[in-house]
């Protein structure tokens, strides 16, 4: 299964291709094969201390070797350094980015072929 492509990226918005449609999501959660919202109450994420282990797992259970981590338009979002070491420990490369960077180093995996997965914020 492919990563599905990020069509467009603005402040709030994230538009992702999928298999007969379009769907717009504020952050998304994306996968070899699909994406979802990213839903930060379902594990109490927040700016501060950030992404958690508990939000990346999904993405590696779905079948991600790759994952890109946006830190959000103006860098606010954080990365637990958990995080980190629980994909490294997996033998996941992990590439932490700017949301706009994130979005076009993404769609590179995708399009090389590369299982990759992502967890994008389209705000702060």
């Amino acid at each position: 299964m492919t990563s599905p492509r990020i069509d467009h990226v603005s402040w709030g918005t994230l538009e992702v291709e999928e298999v007969d449609d379009t769907t717009t999501y504020k952050d998304a959660k994306l996968w070899p094969g699909g994406s979802r919202q990213w839903d930060w109450s379902e594990t109490g994420t927040s700016h501060v201390p950030g992404i958690q282990t508990a939000d990346v797992e999904e993405l590696v259970d779905k079948g991600a070797d790759v994952v890109v981590l946006s830190k959000g338009m103006n860098r606010r979002l954080q990365i637990q350094s958990d995080t980190l070491e629980w994909l490294d420990d997996r033998g996941v490369e992990t590439e932490v980015l700017e949301t706009s960077e994130a979005v076009e180093r993404y769609n590179e995996l995708a399009d090389e072929g590369e299982d990759v997965g992502a967890l994008i914020h389209s705000t702060c």
